[in-house]
């Protein structure tokens, strides 16, 4: 896991041989799966990374929140 500088994210993570994304959020932490490195890789150099996430991961791909 990253340190992020975001308004609502903590940290990011990613595995690259599974494809998962992790996101700590305030609000909690979120594993997401068959994620594309390049979408990791696009979530990491984002100006807002509460806006890429909104708009490229949140709705579109399967998610389990954890703990």
């Amino acid at each position: 896991m990253c340190p992020v500088s975001s308004s609502n994210l903590v940290a990011v993570g990613y595995d690259a041989s599974t494809q998962v994304l992790r996101v700590q959020f305030k609000s909690g932490t979120y594993d997401y799966f068959n994620v594309p490195e390049s979408i990791y890789n696009g979530l990491m150099s984002a100006p807002s990374k509460g806006q890429y996430h909104a708009a490229y991961i949140k709705n579109a791909y399967r998610y389990s929140r954890l703990g």
